[in-house]
């Protein structure tokens, strides 16, 4: 299955749904709210539409933060799927400060093997396919970047007092230099070298983690399960994430 998708192909899907994305961001837009209370823009729905018909020809199942949650006794029988959040960082998307991702996976089993994520407003393309390397425009990953600090990555939008004790309790020679960032982004500086290690100890879900975290695997990194320091797993019953740690 992997060997049939060509990566070009998946970011070609991203490229669309950005112009769209770009094309509300740059106007005054509608902001919506959730069950959970969460905001939900014009271009959510509009990237999500353009994204899972574009998907379609690939005849897998597909899933979608915009779309109805498909029960866990059908997904368990899945082998392949995509997870796709069509606007990673809305709250970055309506701050309107760039930081926001067109985020598309692809997932084997438990694990995710191909990722692209898209940062429109940003000119920034990250992208992964297992054994095939990763990316950063087209740039190999990682970069060789050379610091004199220990760069941790944070939440812009949701810093949580568990992430804050946990930054304050690493033990590194280095001076340590915060890096804030919004959406999925912060996984792709890990996954680039630009910066050491990025703690998650908040909720998140499958899709907010599934494409960067392809990038981050293959540019030889790891995203932990920061409990049992197992690499993340995906289709899961619950889809919400556990606390974790790329590094």
């Amino acid at each position: 299955m992997l060997k049939s998708i060509k990566l070009e192909t998946i970011q070609e899907i991203a490229l669309k749904a950005g112009k769209v994305a770009m094309s509300v961001y740059q106007k005054d837009f509608a902001i919506y709210e959730k069950e959970d209370k969460s905001p939900l823009s014009e271009a959510d729905l509009l990237c999500n539409e353009i994204i899972c018909d574009a998907l379609s020809p690939f005849n897998l199942p597909l899933l979608s933060e915009e779309n109805k949650i498909i029960p866990y006794e059908e997904r368990k029988k899945w082998e392949y799927f995509w997870c796709v959040d069509p606007i990673d960082g809305t709250k970055e998307f309506i701050k309107k400060n760039g930081e926001f991702t067109i985020n598309i996976a692809l997932i084997h089993k438990d694990t995710p093997i191909l990722g692209v994520v898209y940062a429109p407003a940003l000119e920034l393309m990250y992208s992964a396919k297992q054994g095939e390397g990763a990316f950063k425009n087209d740039k190999k990953l990682p970069l060789n970047a050379q610091r004199e600090t220990y760069k941790i990555v944070a939440s812009k939008s949701h810093m949580s007092k568990e992430t804050s004790d946990f930054i304050e309790s690493l033990e590194t020679n280095k001076s340590k230099e915060l890096i804030s960032m919004g959406s999925s982004l912060k996984l792709c500086l890990v996954a680039s070298n630009e910066a050491d290690i990025y703690p998650r100890l908040g909720p998140t879900m499958e899709w907010d983690t599934a494409a960067a975290d392809a990038i981050v695997r293959e540019s030889g990194k790891m995203t932990y399960d920061f409990n049992t320091q197992k690499p993340l797993i995906y289709n899961k019953e619950d889809l919400r994430n556990p606390y974790f740690i790329v590094k």
